[in-house]
């Protein structure tokens, strides 16, 4: 139900920001606008057999969410992709939840970013050589967020922050995304990259776990709140109508 599914977007966002090429300092001008974002689904829509969606594409072109818990799943998960959505600088809704997820962004930071990221790089790694044997030359814009993403990794594991702005980067990787830096000598920086990120891990600032307690805390109030139920625990320390404390 597209259209049941676009009103979840609509009405119950918490956060959406602008990602892509534009929150990492690369945009030119015939870049694309690419928004991400988080939505609460109401409690009681997961009351019945129906669940509502883990995420939706739309309404809008480019535009992608996810349900609030398989948000956090994911990010807790080190997926670069959630991680970079949390840390864009270009919000652009954002209401109380929102506030609160954006300052829960330490507790999904652990060091398993090193994985994460190293796998995803290797995989595309794996399609920009797949390019080359088929066509010739690899798609250099992707081999230039390939490049984007682990610098973030060898980043985020020496000083514990993610940021995804490319700062001083910048012209570096768009000359690679023009093609004109040799496959040869991205692949030379790939490697420069990958050590440094190796070499990093051991003694990153980043816990080796990321704090899921924290997170699980904030997804149940949030549920609860969304409920209109009562706190447990207090209703578990009341004293009974007639009861004496003991």
């Amino acid at each position: 139900m597209p259209g049941h599914d676009h009103d979840l977007v609509r009405r119950h966002t918490v956060y959406s920001c602008v990602m892509g090429s534009r929150a990492f300092g690369l945009a030119t001008d015939g870049s694309d606008t690419d928004r991400r974002g988080v939505y609460v689904a109401p409690t009681p829509l997961f009351w019945g057999f129906t669940k509502p969606p883990t995420h939706v594409d739309g309404p809008a072109e480019e535009q992608f969410s996810w349900e609030l818990e398989r948000f956090c799943d994911l990010a807790l998960r080190a997926n670069p992709n959630l991680l970079e959505c949390l840390h864009s600088p270009l919000v652009e809704r954002l209401d109380d939840t929102g506030r609160e997820l954006l300052a829960l962004r330490d507790a999904f930071l652990s060091r398993r970013v090193h994985a994460t990221f190293r796998g995803y790089a290797a995989q595309q790694l794996h399609k920009l050589e797949g390019d080359i044997r088929n066509h010739g030359a690899p798609r250099w814009k992707h081999a230039m967020h390939l490049l984007r993403l682990l610098i973030s990794c060898r980043d985020v594991l020496r000083g514990g922050e993610l940021r995804i702005d490319v700062g001083e980067h910048r012209e570096r990787l768009l000359a690679v995304k023009r093609g004109e830096v040799s496959w040869d000598a991205v692949r030379v920086w790939m490697t420069e990259l990958h050590d440094a990120a190796d070499a990093a891990v051991g003694g990153s600032p980043l816990p080796a776990e990321p704090d899921r307690a924290r997170v699980e805390d904030f997804l149940i109030r949030v549920r609860r709140a969304s409920a209109g139920a009562p706190d447990p625990v207090a209703a578990s320390d009341a004293v009974p109508q007639g009861a004496e404390p003991q």
